[in-house]
């Protein structure tokens, strides 16, 4: 889910500080658009993705089993290491998957398979079913009681991405689908709201009914993309008369809502398309995997609208990639988080939380974080939307991602780079 106001208010101020004083860097640092995309596939790999095959937000001290019970830095999660850990798999995963098909490379097809296991452990460290962990600790593990829709959505769709890709075996299909059913079962019989866990069992964060364009868009491609995987025909019954609902307080349908692209959320959702277009990328992605899964015509011209109207409207949004500075020198202290985040109290509160995560020192903090968000977390998802809708910005898409010295970088986000290369059509 977004961040609550009060930290999204304190997150926007300190990102329009830095994009006031940022400059402009027009070169490219890689010959070719392949080059880069190695160079940020080698580095994601050794230093971003851990032992159990999840993405990390960036490298620092993983929390321990302490600190994931009482809740350090948050019990959100929030600022550490392990905050997005199935948002960011499952994003990446169909991209691992099409590399894996173009190169055929057994260590391509290894890394796909550790992905999807990495997912599948982040569904079976809770005993609470449908339960979707951000990440896990030390232990192998521990995790933090609180995970959202942002986590969940992406869960379906790295599974959905390698379940369909060709390459799991037999027995990783079967767990694979049993995972899935049992995850959707849960969702369904609570309303389509994320399950918490530990101390804040029986509560939810986050769902997927409501009246916007990525609520209507993830709601109605979860439920296609687990009739395809289990193959239950209640799914696809499901998913045919939510097409037709009007989500409370909407005067249009989920179908003709997904039409409306990401602009029928600005009202909702604030500086969308300055900050915050990598909550929409499985968004995208979803619709284009609606496409390909619908059969009635005029239901795929409410997908194909809409993810052509995102395709071009991110295009300025991939242009602000020359904003940033390779050889910037502000600082990340992210990294030590537990001296960022000193502050500590009991948490008995969603509210309690996440007032705790707008805590911090600020100059331990530093601005790096928020201006790798603003100038290469924004652009390179605006990549991957327009990629996912198309080949009409390629140069654009290729542009930004030859911009970025990938070994500089401090956020995993830059795997939004491989996710629009490999959603872009192939050169022939």
């Amino acid at each position: 889910m977004p961040r609550k106001p009060a930290a999204a208010a304190n997150f926007f101020a300190s990102l329009l500080l830095i994009c006031a004083s940022a400059g402009t860097s027009l070169s490219a640092q890689h010959a070719t658009v392949s080059a880069a995309v190695e160079q940020a596939h080698k580095v994601l790999w050794s230093s971003f993705v851990d032992s159990h095959g999840i993405i990390n937000d960036f490298v620092g001290e993983r929390p321990t089993p302490e600190d994931c019970a009482l809740g350090k830095p948050n019990a959100i999660g929030w600022w550490s290491p392990i905050e997005n850990g199935p948002m960011f798999t499952g994003l990446y995963l169909p991209a691992a998957c099409e590399r894996a098909r173009r190169s055929g490379d057994a260590i391509d097809k290894t890394h796909a398979s550790q992905l999807a296991q990495g997912l599948l452990k982040c569904a079976s460290v809770s005993d609470v079913p449908g339960f979707i962990a951000r990440g896990i600790g030390t232990d192998g593990r521990c995790h933090y009681p609180l995970g959202s829709d942002d986590q969940t959505h992406p869960w379906f769709y790295g599974l959905h991405a390698y379940y369909k890709s060709g390459l799991p075996s037999e027995q990783e299909r079967r767990q694979i689908s049993a995972k899935v059913k049992e995850v959707a079962e849960v969702l369904e019989s609570t309303g389509w709201q994320c399950p918490c866990d530990a101390s804040f069992k029986g509560q939810f964060r986050g769902g997927y009914k409501g009246h916007l364009f990525r609520d209507a868009v993830r709601y109605l491609y979860l439920l296609r993309a687990t009739h395809e995987i289990t193959g239950e025909s209640v799914w696809l019954e499901r998913y045919q008369k939510a097409l037709a609902e009007h989500p409370a307080n909407a005067d249009k349908t989920r179908a003709e809502i997904c039409a409306e692209g990401y602009a029928f959320d600005h009202e909702a959702i604030k500086h969308i398309d300055d900050f915050q277009l990598w909550i929409y990328v499985g968004c995208q992605g979803s619709l284009a995997k609606l496409v390909t899964m619908e059969t009635h015509e005029p239901t795929r011209a409410f997908y194909r609208a809409g993810l052509a109207l995102n395709a071009r409207s991110v295009v300025a949004a991939i242009k602000a990639h020359s904003q940033f500075d390779n050889n910037d020198t502000k600082v990340f202290g992210n990294a030590d988080w537990r001296a960022v985040y000193s502050t500590w109290v009991p948490q008995h509160t969603q509210a309690d939380a996440a007032k705790l995560s707008e805590t911090g020192d600020k100059a331990k903090r530093g601005e790096r974080k928020y201006y790798e968000a603003r100038w290469m977390r924004n652009p390179l998802a605006a990549a991957a939307i327009a990629a996912l809708g198309g080949d009409s910005a390629r140069a654009e898409i290729n542009a930004a991602l030859r911009h970025y010295d990938y070994s500089k970088l401090h956020m995993a986000e830059f795997f939004f780079a491989e996710c629009a290369y490999y959603a872009l059509p192939e050169v022939p």
